[in-house]
């Protein structure tokens, strides 16, 4: 079983760190595939940079996707991802997505602690999109972005801790999601200093991704997240306007049933 992970910041050390989080989980019949953003931000932090992100989602499926079973969105914010759902013929997971729905299961009121200053209502129009509005607690932002906390993991801890704990305290959140790639693997350092359970977002969302490829949903054939009518396109990448001219990246053959 293959699994396309999809990292639509265009910095290789953020791919190269998420693979090192998955390697030690994944099993030993799954191969994961890592593809980087072509073009865009190095790090996603604004909504500017989320939307060319979205196109870089699409971009990067059609030239990596067409002999991977399903697709791992690794970018918490989860740019482009009903557009994902709707192009891809397998299963597809966004990062922010899982770690959403896994946390409302925890604590029923959770919190998002991410660094980067603008994702506060970036995340909370996201969260409100699952259905989860209810269900945010707040969203706690810290200065460094992904990206520097990525690049200085040791001296982030004591910072993302402090965030953790005051949402909870101040909020009431049953649990906290330490949301980014960049954040990778840092929610096992955090949580001994926290009361409620603290989710990584990259742990969350592979669980949940191996969960979709070994027992996937049909694709709808109509409606909402169908594959989309064939589409002449102009200024596209060879491969994503071939999977708009055509309808689907995988061969008749290769269709899940």
């Amino acid at each position: 079983m293959r699994i396309l992970v999809l990292n639509p910041n265009t910095s290789p050390e953020m791919t190269a760190l998420v693979m090192r989080v998955l390697a030690p989980l994944t099993p030993t019949d799954v191969e994961l595939r890592p593809a980087t953003g072509r073009f865009g931000a190095r790090y996603i932090s604004s909504r500017s940079a989320g939307a060319i992100a979205g196109h870089a989602v699409l971009d990067a499926y059609a030239e990596h996707g067409g002999e991977c079973d399903a697709v791992y969105l690794a970018c918490f914010g989860d740019p482009g991802l009903m557009a994902l759902k709707e192009l891809a013929s397998v299963p597809v997971v966004g990062m922010a997505e899982a770690a959403c729905r896994q946390a409302a299961e925890h604590g029923g009121r959770f919190s998002i602690v991410t660094g980067g200053e603008r994702w506060g209502p970036i995340l909370t129009e996201f969260v409100a999109s699952l259905g989860l509005g209810a269900n945010l607690a707040a969203v706690e932002t810290v200065a460094p972005t992904g990206g520097d906390i990525a690049s200085d993991p040791e001296g982030s801890i004591a910072l993302l801790t402090q965030a953790c704990r005051r949402t909870v305290e101040r909020d009431g959140a049953g649990a906290v999601i330490l949301g980014g790639a960049g954040l990778a693997g840092l929610a096992e350092r955090v949580q001994p200093h926290v009361d409620v359970p603290v989710i990584c977002s990259t742990k969350a969302g592979f669980a949940a991704v191996l969960e979709a490829a070994r027992n996937p949903s049909p694709k709808p054939p109509a409606g909402d997240l169908a594959l989309p009518a064939s589409v002449a396109s102009t200024g596209l990448s060879d491969a994503l306007a071939r999977i708009l001219g055509q309808g689907d990246i995988r061969p008749p053959w290769a269709m899940p049933a």
